[in-house]
C-alpha cells in the first residue's frame, strides 16, 4: 500500500507537469446513461438495445471536459458506436494515440487515458479487452476513426485519437470512409440543420467474424446516423459496406436500426422521422447523391490514372520488400525506444520511491524529535513548580523544628522551678500520713506479738492435754 501511494504521488506529479492529459472515464453501472457525456445524445437519452455484458460505456474527455461518448465491445475489441457533435473542420491533424487502462484492469487507479508505452507493465492484463497499437502493426489495417478527427478541432480533435474510437480498416477504405463522412456532414447535413448545436451524430461499426491477429474484429459495415433535433428536424442513416469502399447507401434511421442488433433504437422519439415535411430530407438526399456522383466520377478518373501507371506499380511491387524491411527496422527502433523510456521510467520510479522513503523517514524523525522536545518543554514548568513547593515545605519543616527545640529548651527550667517550689508543700503534707503509717505499723506489730503469744500458749495447752490423754489410763480414774 505504501508503494502504491508513492507511485500515485509520482503519477500526480506527472499530471501536474503535463496538464493536457486526455481522460476516458469508464462509466459505472450505477450511473445513468453515459453520465456527463449524455449531452451528445438527443434529449440526453443514449441508444437503446445495446445490453450485452461486454459492452462498456466510455465518456471520452480531454482537459477535464467531455468531448464525445463511445460504446466499446470488449469481446470484439472495437467500438460499436461513437456519439459526437460537429464542431468545425480541423485545420491540421496531430495524432497522439492513447489507451484506456480501466477496460483491462477495472481496479487500476488510473482513471485517465494514457499512452500505451507509459503504462506497459503497470496495468494488469493490458490488451485483454481492448486493441493495442501492436495489434495493427504489420497487419495491413489502419486505425480507422469512427468519430473522424477531421470533423473536430482543438481539444475535440485530440480526444478522437484513442484506440477505443478505432476499428481496423484497409488504408483505402479508411481514406474513403473519412472522406465520405466529412463531405456528407459538411455539405449535406450541417447546411440543412437550423441549429447546428443540435445536430447529433452517431458513427458505428458492425463486427464481422474476421479478426486481426485473432483478436480485433474487422467491421463488415460502417454506418452513420444523424439527428437534427431542432424545429423542422429530421434524421438520416448512411451505410458503407467494407467490401465495397465506393458504396454509400442512404436510408431511414428505422431501416438502419433493423440492420443492427435486435431491439436497437438509436434516437429518442424517432428524431423527426414522423415529420410530415419531407423537403429538408429530400434536399439532404440530393446533396448526398451529388457527393456520391462526384465520388464515382473521381473513381473513373482514378481508374484511368491507375491503368497509365503500370510501371509505377511494378516498381512498387519490387520496392515492397524493402519497404517492409524498413517498416520492420522502424518497428524495432520504436520498440527499442519504448524499452529505453520504460527503463528510464523504472529508474525514475525507483529513485522517486527511494527519495520519498527518505523524506518519509526524515519526516518521522523530525516529528519524533519535536514531540520529545515538546514533552520536555511542557514538563519544565511542572518540575520547577515541584521544586519550589518542596523548598517551601522544607523551609516550613525547619521553622517547625526550631520552634519545637526552643519550646523544649525553655520547658526544662520551668519544670525544675515548679518541682522545687512544690517540694516543701509535698514534704509537710506528707508528715501526717507518715506518722499515721508509723502508728499503724507499731500497732500492727504489737497486735502481731500478742496474737503470736496467744497462739503459742494455746499450742502448749493443746499439746499438754493430748499427752495427758495419751498416757493416763482411763480405769484409774474410776477407783
Amino acid at each position: 500500500r505504501e508503494w502504491t501511494m508513492k507511485t500515485s504521488i509520482v503519477f500526480l506529479l506527472c499530471i501536474s507537469v503535463f496538464p493536457g492529459f486526455s481522460q476516458g472515464r469508464v462509466v459505472g453501472e450505477d450511473e445513468t446513461g453515459f453520465a456527463e457525456c449524455n449531452v451528445f445524445f438527443p434529449g440526453q437519452v443514449p441508444p437503446e438495445g445495446f445490453t450485452e455484458p461486454f459492452h462498456v460505456k466510455i465518456c471520452q474527455q480531454y482537459n477535464k471536459e467531455p468531448r464525445f461518448a463511445t460504446l466499446y465491445s470488449t469481446k470484439d475489441k472495437i467500438p460499436l458506436y461513437s456519439a459526437f457533435k460537429y464542431t468545425k473542420p480541423a485545420e491540421n491533424e496531430e495524432e497522439n494515440w492513447l489507451v484506456e487502462p480501466q477496460i483491462d484492469d477495472p481496479e487500476n487507479d488510473l482513471h485517465e487515458m494514457v499512452h500505451e508505452a507509459d503504462i506497459s507493465g503497470t496495468v494488469a492484463n493490458l490488451g485483454a479487452n481492448q486493441a493495442l497499437t501492436s495489434d495493427y502493426v504489420g497487419s495491413g489495417y489502419e486505425r480507422g476513426l469512427l468519430n473522424p478527427s477531421l470533423l473536430n478541432e482543438g481539444d475535440f480533435q485530440m480526444a478522437t485519437y484513442t484506440l477505443t474510437n478505432t476499428v481496423p480498416l484497409s488504408p483505402s477504405l479508411s481514406k474513403s470512409w473519412h472522406r465520405d463522412i466529412g463531405r456528407v456532414v459538411e455539405q449535406a447535413l450541417v447546411p440543412h440543420c437550423s441549429e447546428k448545436d443540435n445536430l447529433y451524430l452517431l458513427a458505428g461499426a458492425v463486427p464481422s467474424s474476421v479478426q486481426v491477429k485473432g483478436k480485433v474484429s474487422v467491421p463488415e459495415t460502417l454506418w452513420l446516423a444523424a439527428c437534427c433535433d431542432a424545429p423542422g428536424g429530421w434524421s438520416l442513416g448512411l451505410v458503407k459496406k467494407t467490401n465495397d469502399e465506393n458504396s454509400l447507401v442512404d436510408l431511414m434511421v428505422g431501416e438502419l436500426e433493423k440492420q443492427l442488433l435486435a431491439g436497437v433504437h438509436l434516437f429518442k422519439g424517432n428524431c423527426g422521422e414522423d415529420n410530415k415535411s419531407q423537403e429538408k430530407r429530400e434536399a439532404i438526399l440530393r446533396a448526398v447523391s451529388q457527393i456520391r456522383s462526384g465520388e464515382q466520377a473521381g473513381t473513373s478518373d482514378n481508374q484511368e490514372a491507375k491503368e497509365s501507371s503500370l510501371v509505377r506499380k511494378v516498381a512498387g511491387i519490387i520496392a515492397t520488400p524493402f519497404i517492409k524491411l524498413l517498416e520492420l527496422l522502424i518497428y524495432v527502433f520504436v520498440e527499442l525506444v519504448k524499452f529505453v523510456f520504460y527503463f528510464l521510467w523504472l529508474v525514475i520510479k525507483w529513485v522517486g520511491g527511494t527519495v520519498l522513503n527518505g523524506v518519509y523517514s526524515l519526516w518521522n524523525g523530525v516529528v519524533s524529535y519535536l514531540k520529545a522536545i515538546s514533552m520536555v518543554l511542557i514538563r519544565i514548568p511542572y518540575d520547577l513548580g515541584r521544586v519550589i513547593v518542596n523548598i517551601f515545605l522544607g523551609f516550613l519543616q525547619i521553622v517547625q523544628d526550631v520552634a519545637s527545640l526552643t519550646y523544649r529548651i525553655l520547658l526544662i527550667p520551668v519544670e525544675f522551678v515548679l518541682h522545687l517550689a512544690a517540694f516543701p508543700y509535698y514534704s509537710i503534707c506528707a508528715i501526717p500520713s507518715v506518722l499515721k503509717d508509723m502508728a499503724t505499723g507499731i500497732m500492727g506489730t504489737f497486735s502481731l506479738v500478742i496474737d503470736a503469744t496467744a497462739a503459742l500458749l494455746h499450742g502448749f495447752c493443746y499439746l499438754a492435754g493430748h499427752i495427758v490423754k495419751r498416757f493416763v489410763p482411763k480405769g484409774s480414774s474410776t477407783d
